[in-house]
């Protein structure tokens, strides 16, 4: 019996050694409330349970609580920390109150990084540091007023937040717990998540990829659907409408589909339904209160990938006709030179004038690779462009003409205006205006 309660004499000495003992000192991330211990406060740490996720910590007057191990940050030594503490004392009060239900946390600070979290609309986060990172751009293409954060929420998230859409403020003390157990918790949806993750284009864009005829200028106009999370104005930029919607939450009203909450004030509406993985249909209500819809895509590659796509095609198929010549010549139809740089001079086709040339044009101009062939024309012509003549008055005069190259030239068609669709050729002319150059080498002699 005495050897038994001696064995118990000595646990209970490790024991109570073991919570004495310092695991090292800290500094409070997000304030406690009772007792009322700000954040930034530089604290004793006896014990870290991975099995409970918390922290024994020792207060003032050698009270010992339990705090989560999101709620401070471990930095060692009682120097480190207080060290810590002091890089920490201009942010030690600062919180923040979301404006926006839906508005992301992301992995790094820029809008199209990964989002960690989805904060709730009026919950309250701790800020923990402002860092630097890419500007949020507005509808009209300027940045936004703001600065990105690395925050922590009360649940123990950590990730950067664009303070657009945020309320600063400075917690000097009272129940800040209070005002974040006011909000509900969000409901997941992974569909919505996805909505908001990924660029909706117009769905010809889609027609473009799968054709593989890419109109650049179309393109580069980048039309398209932008929910942007970060700011809560949503963006719709076609050809017919250029909207902005300013949002303060979205509503699911069914399966993948969802009411964007308009902010005081706002007019009009805009909601979104998910047919497929990656097309998206829109109805948004225009000036005058007429209800419209259009249809939206994700594009299975970036679009800068396909504007660098197309961008060096056009280049090669250039550089094929340069590498051919860059002069040709014709008995009756002049000289025509390529330069390097996408530039033309052609003279001597006064036998072309007025009939397939303007008389405003030029003998200079720029050579364009933008058209296409249809299917039944693909077999007898390499490809087409256009020749962008500098005109005498204003703009260019833009002659479009079908090709093929061979061993001894280049053989080029007038292509009339009404015989295209967009940027493909159709067909040919009824009695088409046919034109053989001769490369320097193989000039026959006269």
């Amino acid at each position: 019996m005495r050897r038994f309660l001696l064995i118990i004499m000595v646990l209970l000495s490790t024991l109570l050694c073991s919570c004495s003992r310092l695991l090292g000192w800290g500094v409070l991330l997000w304030s406690i409330e009772d007792p009322a211990i700000p954040s930034g406060t530089v604290l004793p740490v006896y014990i870290r349970s991975n099995i409970a996720q918390v922290w024994v910590v020792g207060l003032p007057g050698r009270t010992k609580i339990e705090i989560p191990l999101w709620q401070l940050e471990l930095k060692g030594g009682k120097r480190a920390a207080r060290q810590r503490a002091a890089e920490f004392a201009g942010y030690a009060r600062l919180y923040a109150e979301t404006l926006q239900d839906g508005l992301p946390i992301r992995f790094e600070p820029d809008n199209s990084a990964r989002r960690v979290y989805r904060l709730r609309m009026g919950q309250i986060i701790k800020i923990l540091e402002m860092v630097r990172g890419n500007p949020a751009i507005s509808t009209t293409g300027e940045p936004l007023p703001g600065d990105w954060y690395r925050v922590l929420t009360e649940d123990g998230a950590i990730g950067y937040c664009f303070s657009y859409r945020l309320k600063l403020f400075e917690h000097t003390g009272g129940p800040l717990g209070l005002m974040a157990a006011a909000t509900e918790a969000v409901q997941e949806d992974p569909d919505l998540d996805m909505v908001l993750a990924r660029s909706w284009y117009p769905d010809w864009y889609g027609t473009m990829v799968v054709s593989r005829r890419i109109d650049l200028a179309d393109l580069s106009k980048r039309w398209r659907f932008s929910p942007s999370p970060d700011t809560g104005i949503a963006h719709l930029y076609l050809p017919t409408a250029d909207l902005t919607f300013s949002y303060t939450g979205i509503q699911r009203l069914g399966s993948r589909s969802w009411q964007f909450l308009g902010s005081p004030g706002t007019t009009g509406s805009l909601r979104m339904q998910l047919p497929t993985d990656t097309t998206l249909v829109v109805q948004y209500t225009e000036s005058g209160g007429f209800q419209r819809s259009a249809t939206f895509i994700s594009l299975p590659r970036e679009l800068d990938d396909l504007i660098a796509q197309e961008t060096e095609r056009r280049e090669t198929l250039f550089q094929n006709l340069y590498a051919l010549g860059p002069d040709f010549q014709s008995t009756n139809y002049g000289n025509l030179r390529f330069a390097g740089d996408g530039r033309f001079i052609w003279t001597g086709n006064s036998i072309l004038i007025p009939h397939i040339i303007p008389p405003a044009a030029l003998s200079s101009g720029s050579i364009g690779m933008e058209l296409f062939l249809s299917p039944d024309l693909e077999d007898r012509y390499t490809g087409a462009f256009t020749l962008r003549f500098d005109g005498v008055s204003s703009g260019a005069i833009a002659v479009h003409f079908i090709y093929t190259p061979d061993d001894q030239g280049l053989r080029i068609e007038y292509v009339p205006p009404e015989n295209l669709d967009g940027t493909t050729v159709t067909r040919r002319a009824p009695a088409p205006t046919v034109i053989y150059f001769f490369t320097t080498d193989q000039q026959p002699e006269l």
